[in-house]
């Protein structure tokens, strides 16, 4: 089994970042990303801001010692959430389950909510495989898609 590891994001994450966040596969399951991903300008804005933030938790998830991806949590409209992407690399490893788990113990606050586009089966599974539960759907829409698509709602006590 694979070494799942988180630590702060770095700045030499950053080009291996934006490049996981802009592959099209992933951008599309994602559904929710960046209005522009191959900005390149926009994202490093993007991520000194969640780097800097008192209110956001933001880590680097490494894989035995690779960069594998990012996770972090962050409130939004009095909610804490959590975020996650992973390298499309490295999907169907188990990966986010257990960067999810140990984002867990970093982020005491709970409720925590977790939304993920309905048809994202691996982030649904992964999670539901640390803890969260369904607690409804909501259209959104979706950028990326160019439409209304069906987003489920998980939580974590």
């Amino acid at each position: 089994m694979p070494a799942v590891a988180l630590r702060p994001v770095q700045d030499a994450d950053l080009d291996a970042l934006f490049d996981q966040t802009r592959d099209p596969a992933s951008v599309w399951m994602a559904a929710f990303s960046a209005e522009h991903p191959d900005d390149k300008t926009a994202f490093k804005v993007h991520m000194t801001k969640q780097r800097n933030s008192p209110d956001i938790t933001l880590r680097a998830i490494t894989c035995d010692g690779q960069l594998a991806g990012c996770i972090g949590s962050f409130t939004f409209q009095g909610q804490t959430e959590v975020t996650c992407w992973i390298d499309r690399a490295s999907w169907g490893h188990g990966i986010a389950s257990r960067a999810l788990a140990l984002l867990l113990d970093l982020v005491p606050t709970r409720p925590l909510y977790a939304r993920v586009a309905s048809d994202n089966i691996g982030s649904l599974r992964a999670a539901q495989k640390a803890g969260f539960e369904i607690v409804g759907t909501e259209m959104s829409f979706a950028r990326v898609r160019n439409s209304q698509i069906e987003q489920t709602i998980l939580r974590k006590d």
